[in-house]
């Protein structure tokens, strides 16, 4: 039965430890979990080239259309001298899809789980696509 293995083998474990003397062990994290020199190494070289790749994704792109907030800008001015054109071509749903690739490569490198990690409310892109909602929200009540 495999619910009698697991406890069997965290006891093997735990005996194994405390004969060899090992006392970093942190009882509810799995040791078959940790990874070894090599696979960090291997990690962190996959890593880092995933984030150089990335940062030349928009290398050859116009600087008015690989930052979120120039983008944001422009359909601004569209809305504001185009209403009835804006609105028919349905913007709302299609923002989202037009800058989730630019937000993805903002957010390849991001981590959660680090100690000093930026919150996603501090990220510029947030802030853009946020200050573009507050303008577009008094626009309409207006």
């Amino acid at each position: 039965n495999s619910d009698e293995f697991i406890p069997k083998c965290r006891t093997c474990r735990r005996q194994a430890r405390e004969q060899s003397g090992e006392g970093d062990h942190h009882e509810g994290l799995s040791s078959d979990e940790e990874l070894t020199p090599t696979e960090v190494d291997e990690f962190q070289k996959s890593k880092d080239n995933v984030l150089e790749d990335s940062r030349k994704i928009f290398e050859d792109v116009h600087a008015d259309f690989c930052d979120i907030r120039k983008i944001l800008l422009k359909f601004q001015e569209w809305k504001e001298k185009f209403p009835d054109s804006y609105c028919d071509a349905y913007i709302s749903f299609c923002l989202p899809k037009l800058l989730n690739p630019l937000i993805r490569v903002q957010l390849i490198s991001w981590n959660p789980l680090e100690q000093n990690f930026t919150e996603l409310e501090e990220m510029p892109w947030f802030r853009a696509i946020e200050e573009f909602s507050d303008a577009e929200n008094l626009s309409e009540s207006k």
